[in-house]
């Protein structure tokens, strides 16, 4: 029988959690999407249009991949698969566990995720927080789901997770920015379009590289490409100046946490 996996959900995300488990071994998998991709019917696992179509039998999991807005009005139809103690886990931001008790049952066994958009590659980073009483064994296990699409994280307290988001959640499209951000000032600079967007590109993705494989302190690598007197060090005097890029960053952070909360509270 394996262990049987229900997934409410398979878009981007969805789908891209969905090829980590068949990399991995795990399954069966049966997937509530009324919408599938190509991509989705690409991965063979059993694919069902509604909730009210979910074959009945024990779960091992159920993966939550909804838009928030959607979990609001869904959640509750999970509630009989959440009372047969399921492992609930929910990838939704801004979505509390109190909402999630109150359609699961105050006994229900919930892990929150907070993945990003590298694991669609097998690259991303998670975030998770399981409320009080959830097992060693269950909390393995959601361990053991995530990690199929990238690194892990736990998190102590929930409050974290609105951080998690704002920071590696919405990181990626901060970077993007800094790929096009560059890739325009290489134009400025007298760069034809097509080959300031190639260097920019491969700049960022080479340098993301860089700090996978050399786990010293960012600022060392810092260092190694910012010779004193030249012309790196000219630049990150502009870009660490006040009011220059880790202040604009932390603006960034902060708005999109803040938006995470304004999501929690409805």
């Amino acid at each position: 029988m394996g262990t049987p996996i229900l997934i409410v959900g398979a878009g981007k995300m969805g789908t891209a959690l969905i090829r980590g488990w068949t990399r991995v071994g795990l399954g069966p998998i049966t997937a509530v999407e009324p919408n599938p991709s190509d991509a989705l019917k690409e991965t063979c696992v059993k694919i069902v249009p509604a909730l009210d179509a979910v074959p009945v039998g024990k779960w091992r999991a159920a993966v939550v991949a909804l838009k928030p807005h959607i979990v609001r009005t869904e959640a509750a139809k999970l509630e009989t698969i959440a009372s047969t103690g399921t492992l609930m886990i929910s990838i939704a931001a801004g979505t509390d566990t109190a909402l999630l008790h109150r359609a699961w049952g105050e006994n229900a066994s919930i892990v929150r995720v907070m993945p990003n958009t590298p694991g669609a590659i097998g690259k991303g980073v998670s975030g998770l927080y399981a409320v009080p009483g959830v097992s060693a064994a269950d909390r393995e296990f959601a361990q053991t789901l995530i990690a199929s699409i990238g690194q892990t994280v736990w998190l102590d307290e929930e409050t974290m997770i609105d951080a998690v988001t704002a920071v590696s959640g919405s990181g990626p499209a901060y970077i993007f920015a800094v790929v096009e951000a560059l890739a325009k000032a290489g134009e400025a600079a007298g760069l034809p379009p097509a080959v300031a967007a190639r260097l920019a590109r491969a700049t960022v993705t080479g340098a993301g590289a860089l700090l996978e494989a050399d786990t010293r302190d960012v600022a060392a690598l810092i260092r190694d490409v910012a010779t004193p007197g030249g012309t790196t060090e000219a630049a990150l005097k502009h870009l660490q100046a006040a009011n220059g890029l880790p202040d604009v960053i932390a603006r960034a952070v902060a708005a999109a946490k803040a938006r995470a909360e304004e999501l929690a509270r409805g």
